[in-house]
């Protein structure tokens, strides 16, 4: 499969991608753009919006929306929707690529501030914007959460991320439960990352790749809500195949 070159059509897909202006969002956005889907992403500044714009280049068509917005409160987050469903008539899918890196202290060495920024309000937004939205979802939509392989093992002196991470991906199974098929529910659990601003290296999954599959997901509606690891080759190879259907090969 060529991943630079293959994507399903989602053409009237209207997509939120909250967090798309960072490195992985980048890969997520294109992909999205490239399969006709309409995309709006929240930016904390115009700056940042210009600089977005200008870095996606060609593909930053009249499909991609840009709004200046701060969806890191529960108001903010349901702002967020209601003006994406006043602006494109509904939500057909959501791609949260939310969150940051901490680290340099044990556990019993932070301190509030540590726990403010790097638990509560990451899990914080990642919450507001799944209330805000998920009621929102036209049916067989999707909700996907991006997420690190520290959701899933200790980092030693970044436990904070870890038991962030591991929060979100709870509360991914949780909202796979709680829709029942209604619409569905994904979290890609990455490793390491190939970025614009991360070299990487070989089997490295890719920011192109994360948005290929998410994209897919997507466009497939037979796939199951359900989380997908890709921390190495193999889990990335299997996690392409299962999308495969989705993409003109």
């Amino acid at each position: 499969m060529n991943n630079s070159s293959e994507h399903p059509n989602l053409s009237g897909h209207r997509v939120l991608v909250p967090g798309g202006t960072g490195a992985v969002g980048e890969g997520i956005v294109r992909r999205y753009l490239a399969a006709g889907a309409d995309v709006l992403v929240p930016t904390r500044s115009q700056e940042r919006s210009d600089e977005f714009r200008a870095l996606l280049g060609e593909i930053a068509t009249e499909h991609l929306h840009l709004v200046v917005h701060d969806y890191t409160t529960f108001a903010g987050a349901q702002d967020l929707a209601t003006q994406m469903v006043a602006r494109l008539g509904g939500i057909d899918d959501v791609v949260a690529p939310i969150g940051g890196w901490w680290a340099g202290k044990r556990l019993w060495e932070i301190d509030e501030h540590d726990w403010q920024s790097a638990f509560v309000a990451l899990a914080t937004t990642h919450m507001a914007v799944a209330r805000a939205a998920v009621p929102r979802l036209s049916a067989g939509g999707t909700y996907t959460v991006i997420l690190g392989a520290s959701a899933t093992w200790p980092v030693p002196t970044s436990g904070l991320v870890s038991m962030e991470q591991a929060a979100v991906l709870m509360m991914h199974q949780v909202l796979v439960a709680e829709l029942d098929g209604a619409s569905r529910a994904f979290a890609l659990v990455l490793g390491p990352v190939s970025t614009r601003a991360v070299t990487g290296e070989s089997g490295w999954v890719t920011a192109d790749q994360v948005g290929l599959i998410a994209a897919g997901l997507s466009a497939d509606t037979a796939i199951t809500g359900q989380a997908i690891r890709m921390t190495e080759p193999t889990e990335i190879a299997a996690a392409l195949t299962l999308v495969t259907t989705a993409v003109p090969v």
